[in-house]
């Protein structure tokens, strides 16, 4: 029978070891993730060492190619979602979204909508209850602080715009799904119809309509001193100017965002959701239920994804937080497929605006960048240019222009595929434009010889050699061509997480700590980590994750979760090591507990051999607990990455095929080369999908979204995949950890669009690279 184990309770006393003097501090700058966007902060941490991973080529488990342990789970359909929880008495939320891009709710009359049966809560967007029946909002507004919610004189918040086709309005709860929807059909909404604008040409023309009071454009940012640029352009051979353009692009989670709430009145509920914030929860919940933070409960068992998309509870969960508090009943609201693309976020597009001055032999000298940030709603996000190039003269202006569309939210990478695939577009143009390889081009603009080296092999495996050096050259309609490009990203991590090992005297060992885990193999990696230090197998251990009332965890944000976790689990673990040999040296012939080893299943010292089984019997009937917390001397941060690919564009129907990519990365320390594989094929894929396919399309009368599905929204399929070879560059030593979540999306699309034009000779600027832009090009022979 196993030993059942109650886990610390984060924010509870622990048992105290005998009080050591005080530590020695120091401050280092670390990521901070909000909503998905990563900042740096300064924080204090011990000054003083610790455990280590030590050689990187010196590992029983870690660094191998390891099986996901929650595999079987998922293939056999075991794994159980937010979506797939029932509880007794559950009720299904659905949601009204406006079918305006800027309107004024004037009424909103649901009196058809509650005659319904099983219709059981209707809440609104204004965190209150919707006004019932058919009368005027205005009216009741009116009538409780005398003053028409229409007015001038009315405070701003009581008038209740919409800002964007799909934005939230109303939200029911129905006993079920198909109930739910007959409600949102019986309810009627009348709004004045106001100005909008979705196009980002348009919204800065004098007198668009105004997306904000403030208007349409906000600067961001202004670096670099454009008067000498000017005058460096007079040193320059050649100056080159051009536009590049990318549309807003969506996330497309296989698990829609959403929540259960269950709350049935009382002092408690608990949040079942689909998150990459375990802990962001609690907080933005209890604001809702009225209830303590310490009160609720969130759990992430397993979830399908998020790319940035899922802090918070968001609206779709403050609207479940309300229908289960007015129906005191769990609400189930996950958003439909439609929902998902009309309102939860998206990947803002951008409008690169470039003039640069390069000179014969390859040294790019001077670079004029006006980037713009097509967030609609939202600021957007892109990273600064000349992005990892080194341009001695360099000014660039950063810009958001708002339009009335869904605001963006981080996306894998935030900023960065679009600021790389601008100025790896523009780096390929000038290597043509001085007759330099475009390789060769990149390295004399590159001063990190890590890029140099990842360049070369890169190269190798794609076969560079068998590049057009004409591009659209020879009279084949099937042209092939290879581009490249390269990027770069933090991943390192952050002090948040609290790690609880424990050994129990049957031999069981858990490893207990709140984090999620997004489908990125968190649960394999804690296991293997606690596995190895103990020389156990990675089945031998057991791990606990996605509960707010288990150990601290940052946010899954800014490929930051490994970078935090893994140091915390190996202290954890270390401890636990420590700990068990403790107990233990008088069985082992009073050997000291860091000369005793564990391996294979045994631990060995003095002379004297235990099994594991033997080992932990010695142990106290409560077992043993360590605790772990995070070590920065056991992370890093700063990745480099290139990108190869080969493409066929078939000119007489403008058709393009991946044919192979090549991605080279370091990261430190791979806990996990299986996964991490993984991780840089599903960057290329989406970059992929980024560069050939991707894009949402706006009718710009109605303000509407033409394609928010996956009928309309085209992401690479089996069919479009090409062969991928994922490398990670091994010869990068660091004995630390490093997150990869976010690298291989950046260059790739870079790469792509460069490949293209080596093979047809046609420039495409504006992606997604489609048949009719090919087309186009080819015809007359320019930039499209």
């Amino acid at each position: 029978m196993k030993t059942v184990r109650r886990f610390t309770i984060h924010g509870e006393k622990v048992m105290q070891q005998q009080q050591a003097p005080p530590k020695k501090k120091k401050k280092i700058k670390v990521p901070k993730v909000i909503n998905g966007v990563e900042t740096m902060v300064e924080v204090e941490v011990d000054d003083e060492g610790g455990p280590v991973w030590g050689p990187n080529g010196k590992h029983a488990i870690l660094n191998h190619r390891l099986t996901r342990v929650d595999a079987p789970l998922k293939v056999s359909g075991a794994a159980e979602y937010t979506y797939d929880k029932n509880p007794p008495g559950l009720l299904y939320g659905r949601v009204v979204r406006s079918p305006y891009a800027h309107a004024r709710v004037i009424r909103i009359d649901t009196s058809a909508a509650q005659r319904i049966a099983g219709v059981k809560a209707i809440v609104g967007a204004t965190n209150e209850d919707v006004v019932e029946g058919s009368n005027r909002a205005a009216d009741v507004a009116e009538k409780k602080d005398n003053m028409d919610l229409g007015s001038a004189k009315a405070p701003q918040k009581k008038e209740r715009i919409v800002r964007f086709a799909g934005e939230p309005v109303v939200a029911v709860a129905a006993i079920t799904p198909e109930i739910a929807d007959d409600a949102v059909r019986a309810i009627k909404i009348e709004y004045e119809v106001l100005p909008h604008v979705v196009r980002a040409e348009d919204a800065i023309k004098e007198g668009a309509p105004k997306v904000y009071p403030d208007g349409n454009l906000e600067p961001k940012e202004k670096r670099g001193d454009a008067a000498k640029v000017e005058a460096s352009f007079k040193e320059a051979d050649v100056i080159f100017e051009a536009e590049y353009r990318t549309p807003i692009l969506h996330h497309s989670c296989l698990e829609t965002h959403g929540n259960l709430v269950d709350y049935r009145g009382g002092d408690s509920a608990t949040v079942y959701a689909s998150t990459q914030g375990t802990f962001t929860i609690p907080g933005d919940a209890a604001k809702e239920l009225g209830l303590k933070e310490s009160a609720v409960t969130a759990v992430v068992e397993h979830m399908g994804g998020g790319f940035g998309s899922k802090f918070g509870i968001g609206i779709e969960g403050k609207f479940a937080c309300q229908l289960s508090k007015q129906a005191k009943a769990p609400v189930k609201l996950m958003l439909t497929r439609k929902d998902e693309f009309l309102l939860a976020g998206n990947r803002s597009g951008s409008w690169q605006k470039f003039k640069a001055g390069v000179t014969r032999d390859g040294k790019v000298i001077a670079l004029l960048a006006t980037q713009y940030q097509l967030g609609g709603l939202g600021d957007g996000s892109q990273a600064g240019q000349p992005y990892i190039y080194t341009v001695p003269n360099f000014y660039r202006e950063r810009i958001s222009i708002h339009t009335n569309e869904d605001a963006s939210r981080a996306m894998r990478a935030p900023g960065h595929p679009q600021a790389s695939f601008g100025i790896e577009s523009l780096m390929d143009e000038l290597s043509y434009k001085v007759g330099i390889d475009p390789v060769e081009f990149r390295k004399k603009n590159l001063k990190d010889e890590v890029y140099h080296r990842q360049l070369d092999r890169g190269a190798r495996e794609i076969g560079w050699e068998r590049r057009n050096k004409t591009p659209g050259g020879g009279s084949n309609p099937l042209k092939r061509g290879m581009g490249c490009a390269i990027g770069t990203w933090g991943g390192g991590g952050g002090p948040q997480c609290k790690v609880e090992v424990g050994i129990a005297r049957d031999g069981s060992v858990s490893v207990a700590v709140g984090t999620q885990d997004l489908g990125t193999g968190t649960r394999t990696y804690t296991r293997a980590i606690v596995a190895e230090e103990l020389g156990l197998q990675i089945n031998d251990v057991v791990e606990h994750i996605g509960n707010s009332k288990l150990g601290a965890a940052n946010a899954s944000g800014g490929s930051t979760t490994t970078a935090s976790l893994a140091p915390a689990v190996k202290d954890a673990a270390v401890n636990a090591r420590l700990s068990i040999a403790e107990k233990l040296s008088p069985l082992l012939g009073g050997a000291k507990p860091e000369e005793i080893s564990f391996s294979q299943g045994r631990v060995a010292g003095g002379g004297k051999t235990l099994t594991w089984k033997q080992a932990c019997a010695a142990l106290p009937s409560a077992g043993i607990t360590a605790h772990g917390e995070w070590k920065s001397n056991l992370q890093s941060r700063g990745v480099h990455g290139v990108c190869f690919a080969e493409v066929e564009v078939d000119v007489e129907t403008g058709h393009t095929r991946a044919i192979k990519m090549v991605h080279v990365q370091d990261i430190g320390l791979p806990l996990n080369r299986l996964a991490i594989e993984s991780q840089i094929n599903g960057g290329m894929i989406q970059s992929l999908g980024m560069a050939l396919f991707e894009g949402r399309v706006m009718d710009a009368a109605l303000g509407l979204q033409l394609n928010p599905g996956f009928g309309d929204y085209k992401i690479p399929g089996s069919f479009e995949i090409p062969e991928l070879v994922p490398l990670i560059d091994d010869e990068d030593k660091r004995e630390a950890v490093i997150g990869v979540g976010e690298p291989s999306i950046i260059p790739a699309v870079g790469a792509v669009v460069n490949a293209v034009f080596n093979a047809c000779g046609v420039r495409v600027r504006e992606l997604p690279i489609t048949p009719d832009k090919i087309l186009m090009g080819l015809s007359d022979r320019r930039t499209v």
